[in-house]
């Protein structure tokens, strides 16, 4: 099978840069400042694999936002395959979010 190795940690860096494009609906912040991302996990094939979460589970987004993270890993050059998957352990918090998110939702 032998694919083209691909070094994990440039494209996880690839791969933030484009989940910073990705936003909830519902908040200005990104997914990831929101800190919605638990897991960005890269494998030496180029098949990635993301946790996420989402603000509540009743989230009007659920149907929708884990289909356009994957849709921006799988964007990113490098990337052979990807799988999303949503958890809601541990539960989202509002700690979670960047101190820039904070900012920018006047929470600081």
């Amino acid at each position: 099978m032998g694919g083209i190795a691909v070094d994990p940690k440039e494209i996880e860096a690839k791969i933030v840069d484009a989940l910073k494009t990705c936003y909830d609906p519902e908040i200005p912040v990104d997914i990831y400042e929101l800190g919605l991302i638990y897991l960005v996990d890269v494998d030496p094939s180029g098949s990635v694999e993301v946790k996420m979460t989402l603000t509540s589970p009743n989230c009007p987004s659920a149907m929708e936002l884990p289909g356009m993270v994957e849709a921006k890993v799988r964007s990113v050059p490098g990337v052979m395959d990807a799988r999303v998957e949503v958890v809601f352990d541990p539960p989202w918090e509002p700690s979670r979010m960047s101190e820039a998110a904070r900012l920018q939702l006047g929470m600081l």
